[in-house]
């Protein structure tokens, strides 16, 4: 107990904030050891996500301590490699302008040079303005769509994706061997913040994902879930022709608190039901969201069945969408002809891809894999991910991918068609590719360690009736894909052309997420089949989730 007072105390000595020293001093008035004791048995893990977190005081929260000594960290990994230019970029979550600030202060008491974005933008205009700018490497402080309570802190390499194995492993080598915070230099000035120059040239490169003078008839319904999306988004769609859409009121402005919805995330149940709202009134062709940090797209047509008369799109069939656009545009642009997902997005890529004449690769979970992609033109990942111009942006794009939404839609139009419809014609051409997600919050980690160490132990011989054909342990790498903590399994029975399933921990969030797909042949009848899918679907979820102990 001593040593873990001593421990709180010389960190509240040092902690440059003023709220979080008094938030300890209040735990340690409180005699609260137990939170204490969790908050100080360890430090917040940096990986390939980089730093994600609730944010609080100690060394396993999101606070400026644990920020500058990344920064510290990163600084140091970049010096030992030559230096250079790092661009830094900030959502309007609570602590994100002052986490961009104590970047920029330690970047240049290094001795590099630090410039600022002007202001809360999207995560994709900071990933653009990294070769735009020819920087040695970005930050973006954000948690994307995680709860109001959490901050993240996202690192790229000068190639403009973020970074992978060794370098996060050396990065966080040297965040460890980073000394008193009194050690680390911080300039009270000596970057730059820059003006509206890269998000003007970020917004050029953006309207060029759609073809001049092409079909600009639609009506969009969008919401930017109280992010930082719209300013972006609204110039874009100007930028390249399309009508204003008619944005959700209520989440317009950006706000930390995110204060409609359980959490601002598209995917989530309720999140867009003030976008529906919106809907019922302006009639739109199709429904947009982006997260706070507009990196996703998430979109919703049209449907009577449905009880707000409207359909979310799983992030599958939006990636197939895309795709198919592409295809039929001409997705060949000098030299880049290689579609991608990662291995927890619905094979029907790979099918398309073949159809067109394309290459395509599957890559592990995260753009970190998808935007490395020799030859990359088009990846998606289902967790409403679009990468639709790798050559200008290589990660995520959720504005781009709207304006890639909005195209189509008015393509659909002028034809008499649908996006529905399309996701029919697909159908009928590759059979019906249909998914589904097992997802698994947790309080206690130990949930997720025991229900992958009971499916490796015990692994399932069949599920919902179909047989397991083959098993994989992704630990050991799966098809020349680097190791990662997963399992796949494979299935076959009767009334599927084939199924599969991937387990894996959630790489920024507390979860366990499990991937589902069933194919089966749509012939002329694709509502029924569809049905029959569900309903398979359903019995996988309940099987899996059984012999996992969930």
């Amino acid at each position: 107990m001593d040593e873990l007072l001593a421990r709180v105390r010389a960190w509240i000595d040092e902690d440059p904030d003023a709220e979080t020293r008094a938030e300890l001093e209040d735990l340690l008035a409180a005699g609260a050891t137990d939170d204490l004791a969790e908050r100080f048995s360890g430090a917040l893990e940096f990986g390939t996500a980089g730093l994600r977190g609730e944010l609080g005081g100690g060394p396993r929260r999101m606070n400026r301590s644990v920020v500058i000594r990344a920064a510290a960290g990163l600084s140091a990994y970049l010096a030992a490699r030559g230096g250079g230019l790092v661009v830094i970029g900030y959502d309007a979550r609570h602590k994100s302008a002052a986490f961009a600030r104590d970047t920029a202060a330690v970047v240049t008491g290094a001795g590099l040079r630090a410039v600022l974005l002007p202001r809360p933008l999207p995560t994709p205009v900071l990933a653009y303005a990294i070769r735009h700018l020819g920087a040695a490497a970005g930050v973006m402080v954000t948690a994307s769509h995680n709860p109001p309570r959490d901050n993240g802190y996202k690192v790229y390499l000068g190639d403009g994706s973020q970074i992978v194995p060794p370098a996060d492993a050396d990065i966080a080598a040297e965040i460890a061997a980073i000394g008193p915070l009194a050690s680390v230099p911080r300039p009270e000035s000596g970057w730059e913040v820059l003006g509206d120059d890269v998000l003007a040239a970020y917004l050029e490169r953006a309207a060029a994902v759609v073809r001049p003078g092409g079909a600009r008839d639609v009506s969009v319904v969008y919401t930017p879930l109280h992010g930082v999306g719209l300013e972006t988004l609204a110039a874009a769609f100007a930028r390249a022709g399309f009508p204003a859409p008619v944005v959700v009121p209520e989440q317009a402005e950006p706000d930390p608190d995110f204060p409609t919805v359980a959490f601002p995330n598209p995917e989530e149940p309720g999140a867009m039901d003030l976008a529906f709202k919106t809907a019922q009134g302006a009639a739109p062709d199709v429904v947009i969201a982006n997260d706070p940090d507009a990196d996703r797209c998430a979109v919703a047509v049209p449907d009577a069945s449905a009880a707000a008369g409207w359909r979310m799109l799983r992030g599958d069939e939006l990636g197939a969408l895309l795709a198919e656009h592409l295809v039929r545009r001409g997705a060949t642009e000098s030299g880049r002809d290689v579609f991608a997902a990662s291995i927890v997005s619905s094979s029907l890529l790979s099918k398309i891809a073949a159809g067109a004449g394309l290459a395509y690769e599957d890559t592990l979970t995260g753009f970190k894999w998808i935007a490395r992609v020799p030859g990359l033109r088009y990846g998606y990942e289902e967790a409403l991910g679009y990468c639709v111009d790798p050559a200008g942006v290589r990660d995520k794009d959720g504005v781009t991918a709207a304006l890639l939404v909005a195209e189509l839609a008015a393509d659909l139009k002028t034809r008499g068609s649908s996006v529905a419809g399309l996701l029919d014609e697909i159908a009928a051409q590759h059979g019906l590719h249909a998914t589904d997600q097992l997802s698994v919050r947790v309080e206690d980690l130990r949930i997720i360690a025991d229900a992958m160490d009971r499916l490796r132990e015990r692994p399932p011989v069949a599920l919902a009736g179909l047989d397991v054909v083959s098993a994989e342990d992704l630990r050991d790498g799966a098809g020349g894909l680097p190791p990662t903590d997963g399992l796949r399994y494979r299935l076959a029975g009767e009334g599927v052309t084939s199924a599969r399933i991937v387990v894996r921990p959630s790489g920024t969030e507390p979860k366990l997420k499990c991937y589902l797909e069933v194919v089966l042949p749509a012939g002329s009848d694709v509502p029924a089949a569809r049905a029959a899918a569900a309903r398979t679907l359903t019995a996988l979820k309940s099987s899996l989730a059984s012999a996992a102990g969930l």
